[in-house]
């Protein structure tokens, strides 16, 4: 079936109570990201393929939930706007960093945090760091498919423009918020176009002029045709480049790393597969993504997310290679019986 021409229209929330309290789409995918990585890593433990006692999956899973939410938060801090850092406001939640709420969260800080939180569980219960992440790269990417989803309901990260004819184009309504900016190539647009339907929906609303807001348009479009078509006549075809990064980043990535720890390896050796292989899959999804308005491209026409992903490229070239060479114990293993018995003791 064709979805050219397709008007984004998901709601964000999942269960709203008010207007910016409810239950997101964003925060179940992570949950769902966390569950799916507690039943694989039980389920290993249970079958004898993990270091991880069962009884101690629930704290390996919180461990890694901590690590995600500070180390993506941090990096998208540091990576795409450090400002946030010095930034500070007079009410809760006070300091830009902790401002969850206006969203940011960065894929390869969540990484780093990931690594981190493996190091501290693995060093306080007495087994091999590497073997909790590669445990880690293995239930990692379903996370990944359920976060590229939630972004699609959210209509962020949102690809490139397309044929208007490509069977997979959507028009993103969220996009019009970039067109405030004088800087933005749409700005006339926005003044032309997009503050008429905002003082339409002003007054569907009943409201004074100019008490509206974008995200009362996009709110109130779900429901009005007339408002659903004339914001489709002014948005651009664009890439659905989050279900193209769901399905690459994602569900093909957790394929292969299944599939290449079919059979114990090294530990460390999974995790290198996984840099190597969520860099690839980045790399490639990042072709069809529209890069963040305030960075824009960089250096021979790549992405911020290209670059960062051409660093963890290496770095997993680089592990696999020291890794596989490494006197270190084969672990893991789904299609085995049972961990080697001298597994038990090493500490690598």
């Amino acid at each position: 079936m064709s979805l050219a021409a397709y008007l984004h229209q998901l709601d964000p929330f999942a269960i709203q109570f008010s207007d910016n309290l409810g239950i997101r789409w964003y925060g179940l995918s992570y949950i769902a990201g966390f569950v799916a990585a507690f039943l694989i890593v039980r389920w290993l433990s249970n079958r004898q393929r993990s270091l991880v006692p069962p009884a101690k999956a629930a704290d390996f899973i919180l461990a890694i939930a901590i690590g995600t939410i500070i180390g993506g938060r941090l990096g998208y801090c540091i990576f795409y706007k450090p400002h946030l850092l010095i930034e500070f406001y007079d009410e809760a939640p006070f300091w830009g960093v902790f401002a969850l709420n206006k969203g940011g969260m960065a894929s390869h800080g969540g990484i780093i945090g990931i690594i981190l939180a493996c190091v501290i569980f693995a060093y306080r219960n007495k087994f091999p760091k590497l073997h909790a992440t590669d445990l880690v790269a293995l239930t990692g990417p379903i996370g990944i498919t359920f976060g590229r989803i939630a972004n699609f309901i959210n209509g962020e990260l949102y690809g490139r423009a397309c044929d208007p004819n490509f069977s997979l184009a959507v028009k993103f309504p969220q996009e019009i918020a970039a067109w405030q900016s004088k800087t933005n190539p749409n700005h006339q647009l926005f003044i032309n176009k997009v503050e008429p339907l905002i003082a339409k929906t002003e007054a569907i609303h009943g409201l004074r002029e100019g008490a509206g807001s974008i995200q009362l348009l996009l709110d109130t479009a779900r429901n009005n045709v007339t408002l659903q078509t004339e914001l489709a006549s002014i948005l651009t075809p664009r890439h659905p480049s989050q279900l193209y990064q769901a399905a690459l980043e994602g569900l093909l990535l957790f394929v292969v790393i299944f599939i290449i720890w079919r059979k114990p390896r090294k530990t460390g050796v999974v995790s290198g597969c996984f840099l190597v292989g969520y860099a690839i899959m980045r790399i490639i999804g990042e072709r069809f993504r529209l890069p963040d308005a305030h960075i824009g491209y960089e250096a021979l026409g790549l992405t911020r997310g290209q670059w960062l992903s051409v660093a963890m490229l290496a770095a997993g070239i680089f592990c696999i290679i020291f890794w596989s060479r490494k006197d270190a114990p084969k672990l893991g293993g789904w299609a085995n019986a049972k961990l080697p018995p001298t597994s038990n003791n090493s500490k690598s």
